[in-house]
């Protein structure tokens, strides 16, 4: 699609916005003007909000598990009046969307190489093929290749679904007897994700020590990528890896910044990530950036919002831009900064099945420096016995003064709030 400076009306399709920032991604393209068709099944975890639901211009319920169903779904409204620009609302439907994209004859990344940024087996082999640290990894979707694999990889090792998202299921081991009992977890867990049961096939891979980041960016139509900011991920206790906030920017040297910079942007050429928004989790070990995953999506976990306040750069107002061939200074990407840090605190039901309240919320939301807080579980409602994302009680959005402020601010909220 030629590059333009202008922003134009458009129609514009986005494939399950299952995540906060494909939700975020719905109500700034309808504040673009643009207008925007929300392909769901809308239903489970996967039913709309409704917030997304106010800001679509229309609804197309659709079985979106279901390839052929989905892109024929989404021809017949093309032909009758077309789409500009298909985006995908979550990670897991990034590879639908390139597929529809493809089918549609409109820009979005390339299929045969899509598989890279979603499944974690081939992601890996493609950053390590480039030259790349990456953790020793093997597959296996049966107890024998489960053990095969713990002798490759050797131990402390992880436990991974390669097609997963929210850290679901992604599990430390010590030993074998930990680990086989974290993939009888996953195989017998009757919880779908986003409508599927889970897929038994699994990484086992090497656990590398250090602190956890996400970098955020974007990759230009030239090839250029800039990364927006490097966040601290903060999680709880192993052997679970729920994350439970984060800040921004991160408190790292400037040699460091520039060196997690020209990792991530060789992962992001190495899977092919040839436009538009990307989000890479990786850690910092003792010999450098190590990738733990790369997704060419908006990031979760409102982290959206946290690059806005500090940076003033608009991820969702990029994804548009990239997706319609529009300039970024057109589409409104780039705006002042509203803070110095800013972060987010997740907090945890601490194994609990349901709580009578939360003791410290009033005080919490009468606190200047946070911007939002939502509850996910109302008092007495039963919350899912998992150490994941999904039993994870709810946030709070605060800023700071500085990189270490936003550490004591994310510190001082978890001990304020405590479910009773």
């Amino acid at each position: 699609m030629p590059h333009t400076d202008a922003l134009r009306p458009a129609r514009v399709l986005v494939v399950e916005p299952a995540s906060s920032g494909g939700a975020t991604l719905i109500g700034v393209a309808a504040e673009m003007g643009l207008r925007v068709v929300v392909a769901t099944a809308d239903s489970g975890d996967r039913r709309l909000s409704d917030a997304v639901r106010a800001a679509a211009d229309s609804v197309l319920t659709v079985e979106t598990n279901d390839q052929a169903a989905l892109e024929a779904a989404v021809l017949e409204l093309h032909r009758a009046e077309p789409f500009e620009a298909v985006l995908p609302g979550s990670d897991i439907y990034v590879t639908a969307t390139a597929r529809v994209a493809a089918a549609l004859e409109l820009p979005g990344l390339p299929v045969a190489t899509v598989d890279r940024v979603r499944d974690k087996s081939v992601m890996r082999a493609a950053v390590a093929e480039a030259g790349l640290r990456t953790p020793r990894f093997a597959q296996a979707t049966t107890d024998a290749e489960l053990r095969a694999a713990a002798e490759r990889v050797g131990f402390p090792c992880v436990l991974k679904p390669v097609a997963c998202s929210g850290s679901i299921h992604v599990s430390r081991a010590d030993d074998l007897d930990q680990l086989t009992a974290a993939f009888q977890r996953l195989v017998t867990d009757p919880e779908p994700d986003m409508g599927k049961l889970h897929e038994h096939r699994v990484l086992v891979e090497e656990y590398v020590q250090g602190p956890e980041f996400s970098a955020d960016g974007y990759v230009l139509e030239s090839g250029e990528v800039t990364v927006v900011a490097l966040s601290r991920t903060l999680l709880g206790p192993e052997p679970d890896f729920v994350e439970l906030g984060h800040l921004t920017p991160a408190l790292v040297d400037d040699a460091t910044l520039k060196n997690v910079e020209a990792y991530v942007g060789d992962v992001v050429r190495a899977v092919g990530i040839t436009s538009g928004p990307f989000h890479c989790e990786l850690r910092l070990s003792a010999d450098g950036p190590v990738l733990i995953e790369i997704g060419a999506r908006l990031p979760g976990d409102r982290i959206v919002e946290l690059l806005w306040l500090v940076t003033g750069v608009s991820l969702p107002r990029v994804a548009v831009a990239t997706a319609l061939g529009v300039g970024l200074e057109a589409a409104g990407a780039f705006a002042r900064p509203q803070a110095e840090s800013a972060g987010i605190r997740f907090f945890s039901a601490a194994g609990r099945s349901s709580y009578r309240e939360l003791t410290g919320w009033p005080e919490l939301e009468s606190l200047p420096e946070v911007t939002e807080t939502a509850v996910y579980f109302a008092p007495g409602e039963t919350i899912p016995g998992v150490e994941d994302c999904r039993s994870r009680l709810g946030h709070a959005l605060f800023t700071a003064d500085s990189p270490q402020g936003a550490l004591d601010r994310w510190q001082a909220l978890g001990d304020l709030v405590v479910p009773a």
